[in-house]
């Protein structure tokens, strides 16, 4: 029986009737939650709408699919009670919901034009859906703040954060995250809760709901539009800030257009979010998660991956000693929030999130971040205004740290082989590359001649905190894999050609290239030193050392220039990483067959192309060398002798 009685409120110590939940004590083994009930498809339109049964029902099915239930304790749901709602919302706003489920068909009919301006649309299924959305929200809040489980996904519809204390609106009734925060801090001893809103459009209810308290942090990143975005107007802005003593609790990224993505995100949330919440020290943390962002999804317009949800969500895991809820919000294309929702679960679960490719924000990005970082500097000490600086305010005294290491790397070279550049002729390749690739002196005069390909060093980067990304200088370092093979391959004097095939990042032909392009771009690097200085060399013996991505383009040189290099190619070593699968050539049978007479793939020992079903595909391949070594950065290292070997038994024999 739900307790129809207006609750104290947050101030109050009385304490808060309880409504009928079921109490539950979960498996041991079991820390992580979910909340979810198909009642909740009882709303819907029958002419279609975007904020459809389906959104949550293609969730739990991939969930399911996945097997993550089994890993997860069910959290009964149940009704949010009078009490609760009006804790946020006015007594209007909850007689107003009670009384769809009485309407008449025609009543629908008739009130349909009104609801439309406000973004609804509502059916005697409303009431139910609405009240057992938000009280899935809260019970899963519960859960988390009286320690019975440490994360918890509340997948509930209709979503919340539009619903504002006295009008629904925006496909939302109940603000749901609003009232479970405010139940929360009325049922249990947390008072400090963070609710972190990543949907495209700013949830104007739940900042309603705490724009004057200082106890609820509420950061929210969404498409501003400079207003115009839903559901417009300056409530949004980034100079929305709260007021009374809540002023500073309201943190607001606004982007400015649409189109954001994983690198606009993360720039904020390493800037901006992250510190104001280790700051702030929340006991409790919300998202509200709107998965509309996603890239697809054709109302949010942006272009978060799962990926880059992911990583939002495990720095988030990191605060408030690992107290979690994720509350489902928005979201309307329905395969990019299943995949969204699926990545955030598996984070939740404790996966690792899948790893970003290299990536910079836009300057778009950077800029909102600056004035942002700005704006909130006057509340948040923790707030680093001069890192928030965008590049292209000082584009003329920066270096990007790959030209910094490619700096160092040709002043190494030259110091200690005395290695000089190749000039490189053409826009695409002297724009990208210039500076990256070097030679012995005795290039036109050796007989043996190594090209190593490969990118450059591996950055070991220690944090001053894993929260914000802050570097500790001191104690960051270069690892550079190649050193102590260079220095055998000068000492048992072979003429050398280093090539370091990352481009330039800031190039105009390189900025937010794909993988695929740089692969591109490299091959074609190594096309042009084929042509232009290792034919004409001279040298009648060569071999081919790839490490990492340095493979694909070596592989694709022999592909394309096969006659030749048959001819004066005696040896190919690829050094390969975890993730990696060595490639083959692919042009003909018998390439193929010269390529398994001449190569050598080191791999960890542990690689999956040593398990039994990929013994076929080890066979196209001279010798698998498996090496005992847990890091991929130190398998050259520990590789070594086996290079050693296999390079003078190749030469040996020609």
């Amino acid at each position: 029986m739900d307790v129809d009685t207006p609750g104290p409120g947050p101030s109050s110590s009385k304490h808060l009737p309880r409504s009928t939940s079921v109490p539950f004590q979960p498996p041991g083994d079991l820390t992580v939650g979910y909340v979810y009930s198909s009642e909740m498809t009882s709303h819907f339109n029958p002419a279609g709408h975007q904020e459809a049964p389906e959104r949550i029902t293609r969730i739990w099915q991939a969930i399911v699919n996945a097997k993550l239930n089994l890993k997860m304790q069910w959290l009964p749901i149940r009704p949010v009670t009078k009490a609760e709602a009006l804790l946020v919302h006015s007594q209007t706003t909850w007689d107003l919901i009670e009384t769809f489920q009485y309407m008449t068909e025609q009543q629908v009919v008739d009130s349909e034009a009104y609801y439309e301006q406000l973004s609804l649309y509502v059916m005697p299924g409303t009431t139910r859906a609405a009240r057992l959305s938000c009280g899935g929200v809260i019970e899963a809040c519960l859960a988390v703040a009286r320690g019975r489980l440490r994360k918890v996904f509340a997948i509930c519809r209709p979503p919340g954060h539009h619903a504002e204390p006295d009008q629904s609106m925006g496909f939302c009734f109940f603000n749901n995250v609003a009232v479970a925060a405010r139940v929360v801090q009325q049922m249990t001893p947390i008072k400090r809760i963070l609710i972190l809103d990543w949907s495209p459009y700013v949830g104007n209810g739940t900042q309603r709901a705490f724009n004057d308290d200082p106890s609820v942090l509420y950061i929210s990143l969404h498409r501003y539009d400079g207003g115009s975005f839903y559901p417009c107007g300056e409530f949004g802005g980034m100079a929305s800030c709260g007021e009374g003593s809540g002023l500073g609790f309201s943190v607001n990224i606004p982007w400015p257009e649409k189109g954001m993505g994983d690198p606009d995100y993360i720039h904020a949330f390493q800037r901006v979010v992250m510190p104001i919440a280790m700051e702030f020290a929340p006991e409790l943390v919300i998202i509200s998660a709107g998965f509309d962002a996603a890239l697809g999804d054709e109302l949010g317009e942006c272009k978060v991956s799962p990926a880059g949800y992911a990583h939002m969500t495990h720095m988030l895991s990191g605060l408030a000693g690992g107290r979690l809820v994720v509350a489902l919000e928005g979201g309307y294309n329905l395969d990019a929030t299943m995949h969204s929702a699926l990545a955030v679960t598996k984070v939740i679960l404790g996966e690792a999130p899948e790893q970003l490719p290299p990536m910079h924000a836009s300057e778009v990005a950077t800029e909102t971040v600056y004035l942002v970082a700005k704006e909130q500097s006057k509340y948040w000490k923790s707030i680093d205004t001069k890192s928030c600086e965008p590049r292209e305010d000082v584009e003329p005294l920066t270096f990007s740290i790959p030209e910094i290491l490619q700096a160092h790397r040709a002043h190494y070279l030259h110091t200690n082989y005395r290695m000089m550049q190749v000039p490189l002729l053409g826009g695409l390749l002297q724009d990208s590359f210039t500076g990256n690739v070097l030679c012995t002196q005795d290039l036109f005069e050796n007989k043996t001649l190594v090209v190593l390909a490969h990118e450059f060093g591996n950055l070991r980067m220690e944090l001053e905190s894993a929260m914000t990304c802050d570097l500790s200088l001191e104690r960051s370092y270069l690892i550079d894999f190649t050193k102590e093979l260079m220095r055998w391959i000068t000492g048992e004097g072979y003429a050398l050609i280093d090539v370091n095939l990352y481009p330039k990042p800031f190039s105009s032909t390189s900025t937010n290239r794909k993988n695929a392009g740089r692969y591109d771009e490299a091959a074609a690097l190594l096309l042009y030193l084929w042509d232009n200085f290792i034919q004409l060399s001279g040298a009648q013996r060569i071999v081919f050392i790839g490490h990492g991505p340095g493979c694909q383009p070596l592989m694709d040189l022999i592909d394309a220039r096969f006659n030749s290099v048959t001819k004066s190619v005696k040896g190919i070593v690829q050094v390969v990483g975890y993730s990696k699968v060595p490639v083959t050539p692919k042009k003909s049978d018998e390439l193929r067959t010269w390529y398994a007479k001449n190569s050598c793939v080191l791999l960890p020992a542990n690689h999956h192309m040593f398990r039994p079903d990929a013994i076929q595909n080890n066979k196209k391949h001279g010798i698998l060398c498996p090496i005992e070594e847990l890091q991929p950065v130190r398998i050259v290292m520990q590789g070594l002798p086996a290079i050693q070997e296999f390079m003078k038994d190749q030469l040996a024999k020609h």
